[in-house]
C-alpha cells in the first residue's frame, strides 16, 4: 500500500507537465529498481484507478526493471550476485552493496499535444 502516495505523485507531476504543455500524457517509463521496496504491479493498478479523469487518464505506465548490483572492493566491478556468494566474477574479491537496485523515478515523459 505504500506505493499509493508515489503513484499520486506520479500523476500528479505529469500532469502537472500535461497542462503546462497544454497537451495529454501518452507515456510515463518509470525505472524501478528491485530491492526499492515497491512492487510494479501495484503501482501500475494503483496508476489505473488514480489516472481516471486526469490528463494521465489512457496513459501507458512502463515500468524499467534495475537489479541490485554489488561492487567489487578489489578492481571496483559491478556485478549481479550468484546465489550464496559475494565473490566478484572477474577477481574473485569480496562484493559489496551499492544503491543499484534502489531506484524510483520517472525516466521520461511523451505527451500528446495538440496540432
Amino acid at each position: 500500500m505504500h506505493e499509493l502516495p508515489l503513484t499520486e505523485e506520479i500523476v500528479r507531476l505529469a500532469g502537472n507537465e500535461a497542462k503546462e504543455q497544454k497537451g495529454r500524457v501518452k507515456t510515463i517509463e518509470l525505472v524501478l529498481g528491485t530491492d526499492s521496496g515497491f512492487v510494479g504491479e501495484s503501482v501500475q493498478m494503483y496508476f489505473d484507478v488514480i489516472s481516471q479523469g486526469t490528463l494521465c487518464e489512457g496513459a501507458r505506465l512502463v515500468v524499467v526493471p534495475v537489479q541490485p548490483q554489488l561492487q567489487c572492493e578489489s578492481c571496483g566491478r559491478y556485478f549481479r550476485r550468484k546465489p550464496f556468494s559475494f565473490a566478484c566474477p572477474g577477481c574473485g574479491g569480496n562484493g559489496v552493496p551499492t544503491d543499484i537496485g534502489r531506484e524510483f523515478y520517472i525516466k521520461s515523459l511523451e505527451l500528446e499535444l495538440p496540432d
